[in-house]
């Protein structure tokens, strides 16, 4: 039997999805989630070798999202000039090239040199994501583009917790914690003990290159299609070439607006939990060790992807909308719990609000892009990803707040402050949905 064709609308999507090429799309969702899970397992190791303030040890996340930041734009301009391939191609070389970079970082044992590598890996990332959120939206019809996007994303805790592994294994030791069996040395011993610590943050980037070598192989012998808008007339053409007038446009965009605000704190917000649960853990149980405190990211994990899951169902039932002020706020409250209850429940609520972050970042990229009008696609995108920055703002934020109070739990008010808003955007996205169906409804009547 023939396969039904695929064919380009105006607009730039599809008729049908095809298959092979969105799961290989998906695919890079899972590849960039085991770089950002290990940062989780970086920043333990960094605080205890470099003896790192809990703002310091934040770093890691600003270097890491910084990165994604400075590289959006011009990944959506070779986007422009070429198409969504060549962008993941390039990023997936990038990408190669940063995970190399721990070679020397590790033998050369300086916290710079880390962050250096870091840098270089969210630059392929970068691309990564500006070229595959945007493609994965369209590589389709438009009227699945959200439902389409939260399944790519459902690849990410997928990827999310292959870091953890790898990062318990292979990072973390097994014995006491480092900061218990540093604390017992002498500067001397600690700081050579500390060196032989680090050569083990090298080994999972050794099993990611490989992977990455696989998949880069894989695009480049795929055919895609190129999902792009059609030419519509010289003026739009103008437009489109013109990055001022675009920039210019999206500046003046109000919905656009406050989506990009409600992409950069649930970012942010996603990252500091993610960042902060394994040294709640240990703050809260000293008695076990860095490997054992990470089980409880892979619950975090596990629980993303069934929120994620459970998410995609809902959807086809339910405005996104109505879910997410349902999450936001139920998450919300946990966040408070996690801030001042002073046991191990917390840790346990911080699992529930990975549960609950499910369906939040395609939903608001999904629903932002749709916002604009579709010459200004690619840049609009690159945007959105650059809005991937909250990861590098409110980590730092809230490590300043842990410092400044000497409690790392009250800090946990700067994410629930981060929900909060997520479940206002979204309030204020249904009110006015029904204010459009009601006036369309009493112009019918």
């Amino acid at each position: 039997m023939k396969k039904p064709t695929i064919i380009q609308m105006p607009d730039g999507y599809l008729n049908r999805t095809p298959v092979l090429q969105f799961i290989l799309l998906s695919s890079l969702f899972a590849m960039w989630a085991m770089a950002a899970s290990l940062n989780d397992i970086l920043i333990t190791q960094f605080k205890s070798v470099f003896e790192l303030s809990d703002f310091a040890s934040a770093l890691v996340q600003s270097a890491f999202y910084g990165g994604y930041f400075l590289v959006a734009i011009p990944a959506s301009m070779v986007i422009k000039k070429t198409n969504y391939k060549f962008a993941i191609i390039t990023g997936l070389l990038f990408y190669i090239i940063g995970c190399s970079l721990f070679y020397p970082a590790s033998h050369l044992a300086t916290y710079t040199m880390f962050l250096f590598a870091l840098f270089a890996i969210a630059i392929g990332l970068g691309f990564l994501e500006t070229a595959a959120n945007t493609y994965s939206s369209m590589i389709g019809p438009r009227q699945t583009a959200t439902l389409r996007l939260n399944i790519s994303q459902t690849f990410y805790p997928v990827g999310s917790i292959l870091g953890i592994l790898m990062g318990k294994y292979l990072v973390f030791q097994e014995g006491e914690s480092l900061e218990a069996q540093m604390s017992k040395m002498s500067p001397e011993d600690a700081q050579v003990f500390g060196i032989q610590m680090l050569q083990h943050t090298l080994e999972p980037y050794k099993y990611i290159i490989f992977i990455l070598i696989v998949v880069l192989l894989l695009f480049l012998f795929t055919k895609f299609p190129a999902c792009k808008p059609e030419k519509l007339s010289n003026t739009t053409q103008k437009a489109k070439g013109n990055l001022l007038k675009t920039i210019k446009y999206l500046a003046g965009n109000n919905k656009f607006r406050k989506g990009i605000l409600a992409q950069f704190l649930y970012v942010g917000m996603q990252t500091t939990v993610w960042a902060f649960t394994i040294r709640l853990t240990l703050h809260l149980n000293p008695h076990i060790n860095e490997r054992t405190a990470s089980n409880f990211m892979i619950y975090s994990f596990i629980a993303f992807f069934a929120g994620k899951f459970i998410a995609n169902l809902l959807i086809t039932k339910y405005s996104s909308s109505k879910i997410l002020v349902v999450y936001a706020t139920l998450g919300s409250i946990l966040l408070a719990y996690v801030a001042f209850v002073p046991n191990m429940t917390a840790v346990y609520a911080a699992i529930v609000v990975s549960f609950l972050f499910g369906p939040c970042w395609a939903t608001i990229f999904a629903e932002t892009l749709a916002e604009v009008d579709e010459e200004y696609t690619e840049v609009a995108g690159a945007v959105l990803v650059m809005a991937i920055v909250g990861g590098a703002v409110i980590p730092a934020v809230q490590g300043l707040v842990s410092d400044s109070l000497g409690n790392m739990q009250y800090a946990f008010i700067v994410s629930m402050l981060c929900f909060m808003y997520i479940g206002f955007y979204f309030y204020g996205k249904r009110e006015t949905k029904k204010s459009i169906e009601a006036d369309i409804q009493q112009s019918i009547s």
